[in-house]
């Protein structure tokens, strides 16, 4: 339809982004016309509500303020939380187009930002009573995954829901249908931690997680530490180390990492062995950008593009590359954050890239750190004017100056190796192979096969159905053909 009932953006991604097809038709199953039905409303709705426009400074200040809802954390398997502070909702008919106005906004902040990777919904529910039920608003939410969001959702935490609103929730089920209702997960404080461990619950779910919300800035996906180039920094030697990180990052914008290496000076906190160090040296980036994928943005082209491979604790594999390429005309300045700055060191974590040129990133795991399914890593890059230099005092007021608008982000999370076989992702004896398959992946192949043995089932069907009908009409011919014959002899007699 190219009437102007749609936004031309969403029209537009609809012909150039088939992981989004594939999203809308896996959703509803395969059916062309129930998935053409779904586009047609969500797109509807996403003009409606301004979807594409959506940011912090058309929402009202307030909205953010409240706490009401967030992204933090990541469920057991890897899943983005989005929070949902019932206790802060109160009904309220003038605001509610506001409200909802700010799922929206998450759900699109987020969907953008890490290519449609499916959320874990948490209804934290303690403290709350009948004051607080509000089914016009829950009922929003259920729409946005079932109707609006294909494929975004893996399940719904409820927890602690009061009884007494377990008549209200009986309505929502009525909304959510068979294959969202098996996404229901009613927890306490006892059973909670099967879905989500206590590194990611508050105290008060029995975790051990020691976010507060507050605003400003924007929750931005735990990205909060700066990921230091040698490891965490103790009290003992922080000035040691910040010297050295300094150092280092300077050097970083002048020549390549082997070269960094060979002039660089053990400290004494020697948190970099000889031996990681030989195989860094002893790395061939060019054999490794061959078997990366490549994310491809404005500023950088980053490999891989979505995960960085390690081992478990007993294939022993900790280190990964990242390969920024500038695709631009100007130098871009680029950082790396992590959720997990205790993990990590990263070389270098803070430089600048020339024009057509490409840099490695060697990130290793920390003493005897595992990598985990949780970890993210955040690259973020804004090109420089020439003027500027890229040293380490001008990186630093660049980064104060630069506007939120003009930096480019691009997240990456972690997969682990449970394989003896080493990944082509990580960097050991200097080996490529092919990596293992993740879960989505099989999932996804799982579900083409599936889609591929119900259309072979329909044209079986449409076969035996046109076969049948040939048999019926040979016979009928073959009948009338007898009956002419016998007519004919009958006349002539």
């Amino acid at each position: 339809d190219k009437s102007d009932k749609y936004d031309s953006r969403d029209v537009e991604r609809l012909q150039q982004d088939d992981k989004w097809v594939e999203n809308y038709l896996i959703w509803r199953h395969d059916v062309v016309d129930d998935t053409l039905k779904m586009i047609d409303e969500s797109f509807q709705w996403r003009k409606e509500y301004t979807v594409n426009d959506l940011s912090e400074s058309v929402l009202p200040k307030w909205l953010f303020e409240i706490g009401a809802l967030f992204l933090h954390g990541y469920d057991k398997e890897g899943y983005k939380l989005f929070w949902f502070k019932v206790k802060h909702h109160t009904r309220d008919p003038k605001q509610q187009l506001e409200k909802k106005k700010l799922v929206a906004f998450w759900l699109e902040h987020y969907a953008k930002r890490d290519h449609g990777k499916p959320l874990t919904v948490v209804f934290d529910m303690a403290e709350t009573g009948i004051s607080h039920i509000d089914l016009d608003f829950v009922r929003f939410i259920v729409n946005c995954f079932t109707d609006y969001y294909p494929n975004f959702l893996t399940k719904i935490v409820i927890f602690e829901m009061p009884w007494i609103m377990n008549a209200a929730f009986k309505i929502v089920k009525g909304w959510l249908g068979p294959d969202a209702i098996s996404m229901l997960k009613f927890t306490n404080k006892n059973d909670v931690q099967e879905y989500i461990s206590g590194e990611y619950l508050p105290p008060h779910m029995g975790g051990t997680d020691s976010f507060k919300y507050s605003y400003p800035p924007l929750v931005d996906d735990d990205f909060q530490t700066p990921l230091c180039e040698n490891g965490p920094i103790t009290s003992e030697d922080e000035h040691e180390s910040k010297e050295e990180i300094d150092a280092d990052t300077k050097e970083a914008g002048e020549m390549n990492e082997a070269q960094n290496l060979n002039q660089k000076k053990m400290n004494s906190v020697e948190q970099i062995s000889k031996s990681e160090e030989t195989d860094k040296t002893e790395v061939k980036p060019k054999n490794a950008k061959k078997a990366l994928t490549t994310f491809k943005g404005p500023l950088l082209h980053i490999s891989p593009a979505e995960e960085l491979y390690f081992g478990s604790k007993e294939t022993g594999e900790k280190k990964c590359l990242i390969v920024l390429t500038n695709v631009t005309k100007n130098v871009v300045a680029f950082k790396v954050r992590t959720t997990a700055p205790e993990k990590y060191r990263v070389k270098p974590s803070n430089s600048s890239c020339e024009p057509g040129t490409s840099l490695d990133i060697i990130v290793s795991l920390h003493g005897g750190f595992a990598a985990s399914l949780q970890d993210r890593f955040l690259i973020m890059a804004a090109e420089m004017d020439q003027s500027s230099g890229a040293g380490v005092p001008e990186l630093t007021q660049f980064w104060k100056e630069v506007p939120r608008t003009k930096v480019m982000e691009h997240r990456l999370r972690c997969h682990v190796i449970e394989s003896s076989k080493p990944s082509s992702l990580t960097l050991k004896d200097n080996t490529i192979n092919i990596p293992a398959k993740t879960n989505e992946d099989l999932h996804i192949q799982l579900t083409h096969l599936l889609q591929i043995n119900r259309r072979v089932e329909e044209q079986m069907n449409r076969c035996l159905w046109f076969q049948q009908l040939s048999v019926v009409l040979s016979l009928l011919s073959v009948t009338v053909a007898a009956f002419c014959f016998y007519l004919a002899y009958a006349q002539r007699s």
